[in-house]
């Protein structure tokens, strides 16, 4: 793909995330759901962190374009560097997992992860954009050009490291408050939520395997963005 092509695509796709992730911020409702509680405010979600992740990621990945057309390319193989590792280790990974995880278990219970009562509060369109919409754009982007994977082993420690960082997030925010994010993890004794923790990692990690397995089939183990 052409460079100038791909800084319309990525700049589209900055302003696309940054447009739904203020969308789902500033959502404005008189009587909020029982279900909901203001502490941490949007922030607690993972599917909101990962909006702003990926508005990060496209920005980032624009400006890389843009160092590489006015011939920056000193300034643009660091900004690259940047890019890739933000893609291979957070950005795919958290958007396969949120579309995952999110549909696996509404089709099972909805009311485990979006209850009933956030109908009235978000517009349908909304939540494609937040839990479906988020997988093929990272699909396109693997499509578009090829990324350059950090060791196994380092990607998957800063991946991990993540990981631990919202767990203990959501952790605190229960500490708190008495609340649990999710619905969901009120089911759980402390062992059986800490096998789902787990559990999760298990997938993420999954998610963060297949993202390199598609990268290498589609490209090859040598062809890079320089």
């Amino acid at each position: 793909m052409e460079i100038s092509t791909l800084a319309t695509y990525h700049c589209l796709a900055f302003v696309w995330y940054f447009f739904v992730a203020y969308s789902v911020t500033h959502v404005k409702t008189e009587e909020p759901p029982s279900e909901v509680f203001l502490y941490g405010g949007q922030w607690k979600y993972l599917t909101v962190l990962n909006l702003v992740l990926q508005a990060v990621f496209y920005g980032v990945s624009f400006l890389a374009d843009v160092l590489r057309l006015i011939k920056k390319l000193r300034c643009a193989k660091c900004v690259i560097s940047s890019r890739d590792l933000l893609f291979s280790v957070l950005a795919f990974p958290l958007s396969t997992f949120v579309f995952i995880s999110f549909w696996t278990l509404y089709t099972y219970n909805r009311e485990l992860v979006y209850p009933k009562s956030l109908d009235g509060v978000i517009p349908l369109w909304l939540n494609h954009a937040m839990h479906t919409a988020v997988f093929p754009l990272a699909l396109l982007e693997i499509l578009a050009l090829p990324h350059r994977y950090p060791a196994k082993k380092k990607g998957l420690i800063l991946l991990g490291f993540v990981a631990f960082l919202y767990i203990s997030w959501v952790l605190w925010i229960y500490s708190v408050t008495g609340e649990w994010v999710y619905p969901l993890f009120a089911l759980f004794s402390p062992s059986g939520l800490a096998a789902f923790f787990a559990g999760s990692l298990a997938v993420i990690i999954s998610c963060y395997n297949f993202g390199e397995f598609l990268n290498r089939m589609i490209w090859g183990q040598s062809k890079f963005s320089s």
